[in-house]
């Protein structure tokens, strides 16, 4: 309620104060007022309108895409209040000789529509400011019915600030004012930022530098008076992350440090551009410290994946090589060629499908079988439908691989997988009138040939440890992005806005010496006086 009732109060003071002056001097110049309260009540109207534009739009949206809006809103209010206190810092003692000169000059067609359009575009603007800065604080508030009561209060204790100013009954210092609150603007502001961080993580913008950095909740209690300053008001929360601190860090050091330094202790303009170059050399060196310093993601986990039969004794390995699986099996190595792949989302993670495929011939094999030889592939049992007197055998064998199988590849490895091996034989001769196919069951063995590796699949161990490598892999390459490529962007980026005002700086600085007055200098005469 209390950031609330000071955004609100600051916000609405600056559009009374604005209205205020143009309605003195309205009636100093015994103008009407009338087009100007219509100016003010059409701001007024559309900057509402707006603020609920903006509530409708969020609350049709899906979670996700909700908070990328409050982080955009949370942005947006961001700048404008940066914008409204540093203006406010250098202009706030003179506002009122500006305005009124303003005024002088829009008076001079003789009508007060300019002025009107005047006042309607200065409580538009501060209407819309305050509508993103209250909606991006309302959304960071716990409780919004409190937060709008703040706001509500604020803007009718400016509004009555703006009428005893108007009447005369008031004074007030507006550039301590201003400054005061520009205090509590700024850690509100701060608090802003660490918000929109935390939403864009929400959002799945930024899934970087979320390690803790202190438990908070001794400090902030919940439900407790504590708790409302520092959560509600600050937006500080009680499990700060590492990136939150960063924001917090870099938005509020350097505002305090623009808006509250000493002025008997600011650097004159030469210093000042010497410490603008020193500051973007060190935010160089910072950015190609972090770029060289941090390592890259790496994957940290066997490349082989270990295979288990139907009674979970390891079988074999599997393993990619390109596109190609390796399959390390008892009666060898298959390599078979993934094809046709879709996406797919197992085992936690992102993944894509595979389809092994279903048949293929058999090589290696005898192609004659004795009964004998049939009855023990066959687990020491006649096959249905030959005889023993009728089809003694040997028998012609013509020898397929049927079964199915499926696998999920990430990032290289093979995440999870199962397939059921068989082996069919196809019968022929031996006295059967017909042929027969007997399915040979799994680890069956013809004259010391395995003839199926059976049914195998992926040891639940290794998947587990897989998947957890693969999403520790998505977590660290996230945080290499931040640390090695995000960062010293910014840091560059800013190094490249300070050498830019130094340059700027140095040339005013020199315009300013060549243009400034020369000091009377004593010449000498040669004229000898007798």
């Amino acid at each position: 309620m209390l950031a609330t009732f000071v955004i609100g109060l600051r916000e609405g003071l600056e559009a009374a104060l604005i209205v205020g002056i143009i309605a003195a001097f309205l009636r100093k110049n015994n103008k009407p007022l009338l087009p100007m309260w219509i100016g003010v009540a059409v701001a007024v109207a559309l900057s509402i309108a707006v603020g609920l534009l903006l509530e409708i739009v969020e609350g049709s949206l899906p979670q996700s895409a909700q908070e990328g809006m409050e982080t955009v809103i949370g942005v947006v209010a961001i700048v404008f209040v940066t914008g409204m206190v540093l203006w406010m810092a250098t202009h706030a003692r003179f506002m009122k000789k500006n305005l009124e000169s303003s005024a002088q000059s829009a008076l001079g067609d003789g009508t007060s529509k300019a002025l009107a359009t005047m006042a309607f575009l200065a409580v538009l603007k501060e209407g819309f400011e305050t509508a993103v800065f209250l909606l991006a604080t309302f959304q960071a508030a716990g409780n919004m019915a409190v937060a709008a009561s703040g706001a509500t209060l604020g803007i009718l204790a400016a509004i009555g600030i703006g009428i005893g100013l108007y009447s005369g009954g008031i004074s007030i210092n507006l550039g301590r004012f201003f400054k005061g609150t520009s205090v509590f603007l700024i850690l509100v502001a701060a608090g802003l930022v660490v918000s929109a961080l935390r939403t864009a993580h929400e959002a799945g913008w930024l899934n970087a530098g979320r390690q803790r950095t202190a438990d908070l909740s001794w400090l902030a209690p919940g439900g407790s008076v504590r708790s409302a300053l520092f959560t509600g008001v600050l937006g500080i929360p009680s499990d700060p992350r590492v990136i939150e601190v960063i924001g917090w860090c870099a938005y509020l050091v350097p505002m305090a440090l623009i808006l509250f330094w000493p002025a008997t202790h600011r650097p004159g303009a030469s210093a000042s551009i010497r410490i603008k170059a020193v500051a973007a050399g060190v935010a160089v060196v910072a950015a190609g410290a972090l770029a060289i310093a941090v390592p890259g993601a790496a994957l940290n986990t066997p490349a082989k994946a270990t295979l288990v039969g139907s009674d979970q004794n390891r079988t074999g390995t599997a393993s990619l090589e390109g596109s190609t699986l390796v399959l390390s099996l008892p009666r060898g190595t298959q390599r078979v060629a993934l094809t046709h792949g879709t996406a797919d989302h197992h085992a936690g993670v992102a993944a894509t499908h595979y389809t092994l495929p279903a048949a293929g011939a058999m090589a290696d094999l005898p192609e004659k079988l004795t009964l004998a030889e049939l009855v023990a592939a066959n687990g020491g049992r006649v096959p249905v439908g030959i005889s023993v007197q009728r089809s003694p055998g040997p028998y012609d064998v013509a020898w397929t691989r049927a079964g199915r199988g499926q696998v999920w590849t990430a990032h290289g490895l093979v995440i999870d997988g199962s397939a059921q091996d068989l082996a069919v034989a196809e019968l022929t001769g031996g006295g059967l009138p017909t042929s027969r196919t007997v399915t040979m069951p799994a680890g069956t063995t013809i004259g010391g040939t395995t003839v199926t590796d059976g049914a195998w699949s992926v040891g639940p161990a290794y998947v587990a440890g897989a998947a957890s490598a693969v999403i520790e892999l998505a977590a660290d390459s996230d945080e290499a992005h931040l640390w090695r490529r995000v960062l010293p962007a910014g840091l560059l980026i800013a190094a490249a806005v300070l050498l830019l005002l130094a340059g700027r700086d140095r040339r005013r600085l020199r315009i300013a010496s060549a243009t400034a007055p020369a000091e009377p200098t004593t010449q000498r005469s040669n004229v000898r006086v007798p």
